[in-house]
């Protein structure tokens, strides 16, 4: 791995003085320590089952234990989790894991509770997940040092907050398919009929220029819309969707009916790869989402009733399927289709010239309107089948036969 340069970025995001330079500059000191630590080399990647995921879990029970918060796992702040995964992609054969979420409480005696959660597990030196073809370490300083950096600052936010009781949750697991917050939420510590929402950090550490911040599962209560435009005082440019169920963590409590907010800030081109690393972190931007985060839960509390709903087009069952194009999503596309972030060398997309910034429309007879369609276009596919994409590229359509590799 390079040498780690910190690079704070200035000019990637609104700043809005509601807070003294000196507490926002302290808060950005500690967030950079965070994610120094949690993203280094000597976490190797902190994958599920490994050592560097124990250190993890005994960084963030330090720092839990730093803001006194109380112990609410099944062995102090810890519950533990046993799991079977891939050993291979392409391999049937399991092996069986345990994994650790750290959970930790701010009981200020009341009745309702807000659980907030980030997944700190992430991929060691590549494997399954991976988009980078040789083993390296992947630091995942975005995915998702980033969201748990702000999990942790949050406690201070909210500490003179009175207004709920805060259960922070660290997942592991959410690489291999969001299994930490699945076992906790049917393994809860706490009365789970008493929690009023849930709000998750993944990837939250790349806000943009233009200042784009997606927020999904904004469909899971009649209250979210009207509640997010008017505690938006930094001036962020909402890109929000409705669905409960997405590839995160707050999935597993929208299941069990909790409306949920999943606080993301974009795809990008390092993702699942070593080259995630601290030096891209929008640090300023991390600062204002947690402000957002802290006005929003403010606000809340004037809200009598806090409905949940479930979201149109939401099955309890993500499509599977066996095949993919190659591509990177833009999650932050806001119109029909799925626009191409990145595309993987030597995948089928690749090979069949498909491009960052094309638009896929249609796949065999699907219209790819958004991700849930994509993904069953996907699952109607095997390996060696063929089919045409279409996509938009600048004005043209155009049609392009594929083989699935």
């Amino acid at each position: 791995m390079k040498k780690i340069t910190i690079n704070i970025i200035l000019v990637f995001c609104l700043y809005i003085p509601t807070k003294s330079q000196n507490t926002q500059d302290n808060v950005i000191k500690r967030m950079t320590n965070d994610i120094k630590y949690l993203a280094s080399d000597e976490l190797e990647g902190r994958k599920i089952g490994s050592k560097s995921e124990k250190l993890a879990a005994e960084y963030i029970i330090n720092r839990f234990k730093e803001k006194n918060l109380l112990p609410k796992g099944e062995d102090g702040y810890i519950q533990t989790f046993q799991a079977s995964v891939n050993i291979h992609p392409h391999s049937n054969k399991k092996k069986k894991i345990t994994g650790i979420n750290v959970i930790g409480l701010m009981n200020n005696n009341q009745d309702q509770t807000i659980v907030i959660g980030a997944h700190f597990d992430h991929l060691g030196y590549g494997g399954n997940n991976s988009l980078h073809t040789e083993k390296e370490i992947h630091n995942g300083a975005d995915d998702n040092a980033s969201g748990v950096s702000i999990l942790i600052n949050l406690i201070d936010q909210l500490k003179d907050n009175k207004l709920y009781n805060y259960l922070f949750i660290g997942f592991s697991g959410e690489e291999e398919g969001l299994l930490g917050s699945s076992y906790y939420a049917k393994n809860p510590t706490i009365d789970l009929e008493k929690v009023r929402f849930m709000i998750n950090f993944d990837m939250v550490g790349r806000l943009n220029q233009k200042n784009e911040l997606a927020i999904n599962g904004v469909g899971t209560s009649s209250k979210w819309n009207k509640l997010l435009e008017s505690s938006n005082k930094f001036k962020f440019k909402l890109i929000k969707s409705d669905p409960g169920i997405g590839p995160s963590d707050h999935t597993s409590f929208y299941l069990q009916n909790i409306p949920v907010l999943h606080f993301f800030t974009g795809q990008h081109e390092d993702y699942h790869k070593p080259s995630d690393d601290i030096e891209k972190i929008n640090f300023i931007g991390m600062f204002n989402i947690m402000e957002y985060v802290d006005n929003i839960i403010e606000k809340s509390i004037k809200i009598k009733t806090f409905d949940f709903q479930e979201t149109v087009n939401d099955t309890s069952i993500t499509p599977k399927f066996t095949v993919t194009l190659g591509i990177m999503p833009d999650y932050l596309f806001n119109e029909k289709g799925i626009r191409v972030d990145g595309v993987s060398k030597n995948k089928t997309a690749y090979k069949y010239g498909v491009k960052k910034g094309d638009i896929i429309i249609q796949m065999g007879n699907v219209q790819t309107l958004d991700m849930m369609k994509y993904m069953e276009a996907l699952s109607l596919f095997n390996k060696k089948d063929s089919t045409s994409i279409i996509i938009q590229r600048n004005k043209e359509t155009i049609i392009l036969p594929i083989v699935f590799q």
